[in-house]
């Protein structure tokens, strides 16, 4: 699927991150986030939804937000620290209120997030939000299969299938309201030769390297075929020496370097950039 270059981005909010993914995250499609936890995955994600709410003059979709959660409790004190920060800086743009443009749900298996999306349709086309929904959440994606469905060749099939609806019903979506989707998806180690998973190269790079393990997406490729876009989220730890005033000797600190990698994209090359976790979000750093 190519996109057309004026399909509508959302800006994550800082260009060097943006840079790697054409001006932002598109619509019409389907992003996927993936990497381990404590990757940045979730807190890019609610970072999203309060930009979504910007007018597109500022980068935003002028638009509200649906998340759905599928693990853990949702981090609804990290989105409201977000959302006051974001209303300190756009006073006039963004309301005092922002999780009020930001619809949540809980899922627990994939036939409920079925018929939670056919529930979302309605809830769109009802149009009786202050903000039109113009951004789908779900996070994450991997937590709805991890143990539904066994090895055997007609579970395999039948998790495709779901694989193919899910996606199917996003897509239709994203294309009928104008939507981005975005969805995180989780890693698992992966043992195996250095040109892919079973000769098949992940997009634009032969191997995902986190935490010094050689991990692939949860899922799959019959779950790679649904997405549009894949960006990885890694992190690495590195032991650096430190001064310690008035100390005899140097300590051994350690220091995490994460990097925002597009592993593939319909319309764009393969791009990577180091980022930083604020008090204000995911901020790409200069080189």
């Amino acid at each position: 699927m190519l996109l057309p270059l004026s399909t509508p981005k959302l800006s994550i909010g800082c260009p060097i991150l943006d840079h790697c993914l054409g001006g932002g995250i598109a619509c019409n499609s389907i992003t996927e986030l993936v990497g381990e936890s404590g990757s940045g995955k979730t807190q890019l994600c609610l970072q999203l939804t309060v930009r979504a709410q910007l007018p597109p003059s500022h980068g935003g979709l002028g638009g509200s937000s649906i998340y759905i959660f599928t693990e853990f409790s949702f981090p609804f004190r990290r989105l409201q620290q977000l959302g006051n920060l974001y209303h300190a800086s756009y006073p006039n743009l963004i309301r005092l209120e922002p999780l009020e443009d930001i619809y949540v749900h809980g899922v627990h298996d994939a036939q409920e997030l079925i018929h939670v999306l056919g529930d979302i349709e309605a809830f769109i086309a009802i149009d009786h939000t202050r903000l039109p929904v113009k951004l789908i959440v779900i996070d994450s994606i991997a937590a709805l299969f991890r143990s539904q469905y066994q090895t055997t060749p007609a579970d395999l099939k039948r998790r495709s299938e779901m694989f193919f609806n899910i996606s199917g019903t996003l897509k239709g979506l994203a294309n009928k309201y104008g939507l981005a989707v975005v969805v995180t998806n989780q890693v698992v180690d992966f043992i195996g030769p250095h040109h892919g998973v079973n000769g098949v190269r992940l997009g634009n790079l032969e191997s995902l390297d986190t935490s010094g393990r050689r991990v692939s997406p949860a899922l799959g490729l019959a779950w790679a075929h649904c997405i549009n876009s894949r960006v990885f989220l890694a992190r690495h730890e590195q032991s650096i020496e430190v001064d310690i005033r008035n100390a005899p000797s140097t300590s051994i600190c350690s220091q995490t370097h994460r990097t925002f990698h597009l592993v593939f994209a319909p319309h764009l090359a393969y791009a990577s950039a180091e980022f930083v976790i604020k008090k204000e979000g995911i901020v790409g750093v200069s080189q």
